[in-house]
């Protein structure tokens, strides 16, 4: 499946925005919480966030959603 670019320049900005909040949140929670000893949950919570922002900056950068590449309309 080839990724076009489905979305506009305000919705790369949105997503970038987006993900770099979740990276940072993401960093933070393993900083404040997983490292000093809060267990597997503390690490799936930051992992997940993490890899959200990953997903996000990516959408960003390619400008493709997979919402939209899946059918659903986004109000972007």
């Amino acid at each position: 499946m080839a990724l076009t670019c489905n979305i506009d320049a305000r919705g790369k900005f949105a997503r970038l925005i987006f993900g770099i909040i979740m990276i940072a949140l993401g960093t933070l929670m393993v900083m404040l919480w997983a490292l000093a000893g809060g267990g597997w949950l503390a690490w799936a919570f930051s992992g997940a966030l993490l890899a959200g922002g990953a997903f996000c900056v990516f959408e960003a950068r390619s400008g493709w959603c997979v919402m939209r590449a899946m059918g659903f309309r986004t109000p972007m």
